[in-house]
């Protein structure tokens, strides 16, 4: 019988004890968990646990690292293209990526997650959004721009919220046709004030 790959063990023990963190965030804060209770549920010693992690805010930290690295690899992978003709591919795969993560979407962005986490979502999509479609709207007034994506973005991480916390009973692709939906209607407003001059106040 062949011994299985190292480089397969470590991911398997991070995987384990990152599921376990999240069974224990269900519960509790992360400053309530100790590294015995996590080392105790996956039945593993507590030195295997202190070869891959600090503490279990190191680990918590790299977990939502790690699910931020796939949200922005996702994002980053469209054009601005795909983003004003087809807003609904971006949001298909990101309501697919949060489906896949939902327990650990819902403890990061519930009443008691991490703001931090919430907020550097929001900076990534409105990052993205806003400078791939000013490419498309040269002509429009930044400032209409600036309000329209603070807007847009706040919305969207809202309906993620919304979404996770009433138990997902609308699949991802229904989700993110209703973003495009959105988007959209949004889009042709700017569309047909493209070149008119904001009445915006300076903030």
């Amino acid at each position: 019988m062949t011994q299985e790959n190292p480089d397969r063990r470590v991911r398997k023990t991070r995987k384990l004890l990152k599921e376990c963190l999240i069974r224990l965030l269900k519960e509790k804060r992360v400053q309530d968990i100790t590294v015995r209770e996590l080392t105790d549920m996956a039945d593993l010693n507590r030195g295997t646990f202190y070869l891959h992690y600090k503490d279990v805010f190191d680990l918590l930290e790299k977990t939502e690292a790690e699910l931020m690295d796939e949200f922005n690899s996702l994002v980053m992978s469209y054009d601005a293209k795909d983003l004003k003709q087809h807003p609904a591919l971006v949001f298909d795969d990101i309501f697919a990526l949060v489906y896949d993560n939902a327990d650990l979407v819902e403890i990061l962005m519930g009443e008691n997650g991490d703001l931090s986490f919430v907020n550097r979502l929001k900076q990534l999509v409105r990052e993205k959004c806003l400078r791939d479609w000013m490419e498309v709207f040269r002509s429009g007034d930044p400032q209409v721009f600036e309000a329209y994506f603070s807007f847009i973005v706040s919305g969207c991480v809202g309906l993620v919220q919304y979404w996770i916390q009433n138990g997902r009973k609308e699949s991802p692709r229904q989700m993110a046709s209703l973003t495009e939906r959105i988007i959209k209607e949004g889009i042709s407003v700017l569309e047909g004030n493209a070149g008119c001059q904001s009445s915006l106040p300076v903030v």
